[in-house]
């Protein structure tokens, strides 16, 4: 079988609720061929029903209610993060090995921002201001006349002999309370929020729309510097 080229990236959308383990064999099937040429990249939207994810670096006493929802250990990088309904999950499988716009050959920390800058681009076409925060991975949304802020999008990634599998999730409508079972990704001071908390009506189809048109500015043609220090 001959190689596939690199530039085919494949974007896929499955309707309905993906279970997780069926989202965790179809990455490792999908990362396995793309390290041995036999298919393109792939960056793939879902919905999960209510779950509890682990990441490597999970502390079981952040799971404060462990009979909620059924849990599974990820395998990715971080710490607990909830996946549901009204919440868009994004893997992304490319090839580092190659560069991405602006994210050069195997530069993991680069691709991490890229992600990040990913989320920030496609929450402005929302009219939402999403954020960085040093020491922390995810993209936050601030009342600073409240003196607050809360996390919307969730960044974990793992990477195989240099081919990137998980990704991040957009919370646009999911029950906020089910976030409640856990300490999102260890961060107790700060609260959850979506786009639907914000008070903007949007759908999964609206995210995906925005997604798709945000990622040329990151990962294509059109890519500016992502690997800027965060405040």
């Amino acid at each position: 079988m001959g190689s596939i080229s690199p530039a085919a990236l494949e974007w896929r959308i499955s309707d309905g609720l993906t279970p997780y383990p069926d989202a965790l064999a179809t990455m490792r099937e999908r990362v396995a061929a793309i390290r041995a040429g036999t298919a393109g990249e792939l960056v793939w939207s879902v919905e999960h029903p209510p779950i509890y994810t682990a990441g490597t670096s999970a502390k079981p006493a952040e799971l404060t209610d462990p009979a909620r929802f059924p849990t599974f250990d990820a395998g990715r990088g971080g710490q607990w993060t909830y996946h549901g309904p009204g919440q868009r999950t994004v893997y992304v499988m490319l090839d580092l090995t190659r560069p991405h716009g602006a994210v050069p050959v195997n530069d993991i920390h680069c691709y991490v921002n890229g992600l990040e800058e990913w989320l920030i681009r496609t929450l402005e076409r929302f009219n939402v201001k999403g954020e960085r925060r040093k020491g922390r991975v995810g993209i936050w949304v601030a009342d600073r006349a409240a003196g607050t802020e809360a996390k919307i999008g969730a960044i974990g990634v793992r990477v195989s002999r240099w081919v990137s599998w998980h990704g991040v999730a957009l919370n646009i409508d999911p029950d906020l309370g089910h976030f409640s079972g856990i300490v999102p990704c260890g961060v107790r001071d700060h609260g959850v929020t979506s786009l639907s908390a914000l008070g903007i009506v949007a759908t999964t189809h609206d995210a995906d729309i925005a997604l798709r048109g945000a990622w040329n500015e990151v990962f294509g043609d059109a890519a500016a510097t992502v690997c800027a220090v965060a405040p």
